[in-house]
């Protein structure tokens, strides 16, 4: 496996729209281990009133990422799992980093995060199977209230053209953001896709992410998120 994921993982996706017909309902769970989804925009603000729109719940302002150009706001989606909505930082207009986020027309899904336990474990498993990765590498971010969120990634250096997750774990003492995002939303259905539907379970299955992986003409992400009062948002890459 040679292809190299980029470390911003929201760089390296840019394809598909959000119109498109219903998922689905078949009874799917979303993974356990996913940690959280990221949804690209060119503007925060537009990014928000969008998921807003859709779900009757406002995002919450999470901050910036310095030295990469781009800022959030999260919503969580149940116990462990969240939506991150990420955008250039108008701040840091000079990130060259963002230029793929700027061209976006319109909110796209752009990959995931699953949570492995502990990484410095899991980088070892990984390891041993032969796989190429990068990391496990800190990073970290202030909130608003000042607080600071610390966390180490992995990502893998063939990430099955954007379906395969990145990994996450978040530092001892950090607040995980689905613990105090706004609530009222849940992820109800979350699929990756690929024209190789066998060999990508059987990724999934070494990579220990208990995720449904379907056919489809091209890799792609999809998930479903429900909120109040018989609002759904469906998403896709």
């Amino acid at each position: 496996m040679s292809q190299k994921i980029p470390r911003r993982i929201f760089l390296a996706l840019a394809g598909g729209a959000l119109g498109f017909p219903k998922l689905p309902l078949g009874e799917v769970d979303p993974p356990t281990v996913l940690d959280h989804i990221l949804l690209g925009c060119n503007d925060l603000d537009r990014g928000i009133a969008f998921v807003e729109e859709h779900t009757g719940v406002r995002a919450a302002f999470g901050g910036v990422h310095p030295g990469r150009g781009t800022r959030n706001a999260l919503l969580s989606l149940g116990e462990r799992h969240y939506l991150e909505i990420i955008a250039p930082d108008p701040q840091q207009a000079g990130a060259p980093d963002t230029r793929n986020l700027r061209k976006l027309a319109e909110p796209r899904l752009l990959g995931w995060a699953a949570h492995p336990g502990d990484i410095s474990q899991f980088a070892a498993h990984l390891r041993s199977a032969g796989m190429d990765f990068e990391g496990p590498t800190p990073g970290s971010r202030k909130r608003p209230d000042g607080r600071l969120l610390q966390w180490k990634t992995l990502n893998l250096k063939n990430d099955e053209q954007g379906v395969l997750p990145f990994f996450i774990e978040w530092s001892v003492g950090t607040i995980h953001p689905s613990a105090d995002a706004p609530f009222g939303c849940k992820i109800e259905r979350f699929t990756i896709s690929s024209p190789n539907e066998v060999t990508l379970q059987g990724l999934c299955s070494l990579l220990s992410l208990d995720v449904h992986a379907e056919h489809a003409e091209k890799p792609q992400l999809c998930a479903r998120i429900s909120g109040p009062n018989d609002h759904m948002m469906q998403l896709k890459s």
